[in-house]
């Protein structure tokens, strides 16, 4: 199949998701009219006093006027339309989104419906989906727009739109945002906003000091690709660079949202690099994305960063359905980790991140019963999170409670890849695959955050102290 035949996989899935919720809906709709709702009886769960409070809490982040989903539970009336299908995702848990095995880790933006929660929702459609009164509705979240983050301080947007074909390939797009920034500022909250999200395969904006040597031939203000270029150098830096990311956006991603005391630095002078992969869906359109940002109220005491596991030296098999990549690293100074955010193509199939214990090894006849009960206990590979990747919902997973990781900790990601014919989104299980930019190729990207010394950024941290 050509790229330029395939659908883009966010607008397949929202096909998806309204072709299976107007297939139930025909089905198992409750028979009144919405404008004629059936009195509750005393113990049936209402709309305003048990369902909206689950609903706000766990869905109007997607499911609202100016959100990422096709459809709206506002109101009574939007959610009563839709009442079957929101029985069956919450049934069978396939909405809220979440791919993290519950067996390993806790994390904060886990959005997942408890069973009494579940229970509601069931009982509420069973008994005829009743509104009840509306002075039970709790208070609606003041939304800013279609920020998922508070209202920002400031928003940037790429100063010129790129333009995009119906069909066919599009490379690496890049823009250079100028900040204007007289003094540091350090940034609490963030969040990408592309105007176009159907065609914005993934955005990784990244931070340019003053001083920093990458892409300084590149034009400011305008998108430019690798290809454009005419110095070698800023070719080779159009495809790869190690300065600090800002913020990594894919659909379904958390904005980066730091606990009190950290935050991420931008340095005066600073240009914000907007590094966009679009792909085509047979509309010629045109995008222009901004990130909003909410500076911290005072300077943090630590900083956070956001680092990388990477393999893109490897070769899927055609067929292969379990196909394994392995990354490693070891930190080089102390760190305290804060999320994750796994990130692969079509294939992607699983993904987890582990500590690596080295092998304690006792002399024969120690003497000493905490290091041989040590020895017989300890696992060489602690899981911080097993997740069963989806390519629509590329979730970040923010901890609970934060890992300290000492210097000299070794970290692993592993991704198991599909490329057989029993995976649906697969492009091509006949074709050996490699790391590429384009959606048909694969990568293996395992980010993740940490919170450091204020006076770190990237370069810095890397120099063992």
């Amino acid at each position: 199949m050509s790229p330029s035949s395939r659908i883009t996989r966010l607008a397949l899935l929202l096909t998806v998701i309204l072709s299976t919720a107007h297939t139930l809906l025909s089905q198992n709709s409750p028979p009144q009219s919405p404008s004629s709702p059936t009195q509750p009886s005393h113990t049936a769960p209402t709309f305003y006093r048990d369902v909206l409070p689950i609903l706000r809490d766990h869905c109007e982040v997607c499911h609202r006027s100016g959100g990422i989903a096709p459809i709206a539970f506002d109101t009574y009336d939007q959610a009563r339309r839709y009442a079957a299908a929101i029985r069956a995702s919450t049934q069978n848990k396939s909405m809220p989104p979440w791919f993290a095995d519950p067996r390993i880790g806790h994390f904060t933006n886990d959005p997942s419906l408890s069973t009494a929660e579940i229970s509601a929702i069931a009982a509420w459609i069973d008994a005829n989906a009743p509104a009840g009164d509306p002075h039970d509705a709790p208070p609606p979240h003041p939304w800013a727009q279609s920020w998922s983050i508070p209202r920002p301080d400031l928003i940037l947007a790429m100063p010129r739109p790129v333009p995009l074909p119906p069909s066919g390939d599009v490379d690496y797009t890049l823009e250079i945002v100028p900040t204007h920034f007289t003094a540091d500022r350090w940034v609490q909250a963030a969040e990408v906003l592309p105007s176009l999200r159907a065609n914005v395969h993934h955005a990784v904006v990244f931070i340019r000091p003053p001083d920093s040597p990458w892409l300084r031939h590149a034009p400011v203000g305008q998108p430019f690709t690798a290809a454009t270029l005419t110095d070698p150098e800023d070719r080779r830096g159009a495809h790869w660079t190690d300065n600090d990311i800002l913020l990594v956006y894919a659909p379904g991603s958390s904005p980066g949202q730091f606990p009190t005391g950290m935050a991420k630095l931008v340095p005066a002078g600073s240009d914000l690099v907007f590094q966009m992969h679009y792909t085509t869906n047979g509309t010629a359109a045109s995008d222009q994305t901004a990130v909003g940002l909410i500076f911290a109220k005072q300077p943090p005491t630590q900083r956070v960063l956001t680092l990388q596991l990477t393999n893109d030296h490897f070769v899927i098999p055609p067929g292969a359905p379990d196909f394994r990549v392995e990354a490693r690293g070891t930190l080089p100074n102390d760190a305290l980790l804060l999320s994750f955010f796994p990130h692969m193509h079509l294939r992607g199939k699983r993904f987890e991140y582990n500590l690596i214990h080295r092998e304690i090894n006792i002399k024969r006849g120690a003497s000493s019963p905490d290091l041989a009960q040590t020895s017989r206990t300890i696992n060489p590979i602690e899981p911080l999170l097993r997740v069963n990747y989806h390519f629509h919902w590329q979730m970040s997973y923010i901890l609970a409670e934060p890992r300290l990781l000492k210097a000299g900790t070794d970290l692993q990601a592993v991704a198991w890849f599909d490329n057989s014919a029993q995976n649906p989104h697969n492009p091509d299980p006949n074709a050996s695959v490699r790391w590429g930019e384009q959606t048909y190729d694969e990568m293996m990207v395992g980010f993740f955050d940490v919170a450091v010394a204020p006076n770190l950024d990237k370069h810095a941290y890397f120099h063992r102290h």
